[in-house]
């Protein structure tokens, strides 16, 4: 939920940019976050330098670098910890398996992992918010429905 909720909150200071700073109060409320939960996660993207706050009756959140030099990377990274399906391959995470010398899908799961952290890190901010909102359609494709469980 936190790599979620912290999404929310930096997409409408995205939206935003540029203008004048949003309170926490409407940021939480606009975005269905808990303000309790909401601190503690701006507390940390100030602390990584991505949000800034201006106190005050004008006061709030606002970006603190244009959205062109943040990546998903970085945020989703900060806040997952990891970006890898399975613990053996993770750098950040990994834990030693006992079937990693014959392992037949570890491979996969690497690829899957590089191709992920590839796709976020090389995506900022900017680019996503350019893009368009995901249909029903586009998750529920009959293509992918021999998927299920996706």
């Amino acid at each position: 939920m936190k790599t979620d909720y912290a999404l929310r909150a930096i997409f409408t200071l995205v939206e935003r940019y540029g203008e004048r700073p949003i309170s926490i109060r409407e940021l939480a409320q606009r975005n269905e976050i808990p303000k309790r939960f909401l601190e503690q996660i701006l507390l940390q993207m100030k602390e990584k330098g991505w949000v800034d706050s201006l106190p005050g009756k004008v006061g709030g959140y606002r970006l603190a670098r244009p959205p062109r030099e943040i990546t998903m990377g970085e945020i989703v990274r900060h806040f997952e910890q990891v970006l890898a399906p399975i613990h053996c391959v993770s750098v950040a995470g990994y834990k030693r398996c006992s079937q990693e010398p014959v392992c037949r899908f570890r491979r996969l799961m690497l690829n899957v992992r590089n191709i992920v952290a590839s796709m976020m890190d090389g995506t900022t901010l900017e680019a996503v918010y350019q893009g368009l909102p995901v249909t029903n359609a586009e998750v529920f494709s009959e293509r992918l429905m021999e998927g299920a469980g996706i």
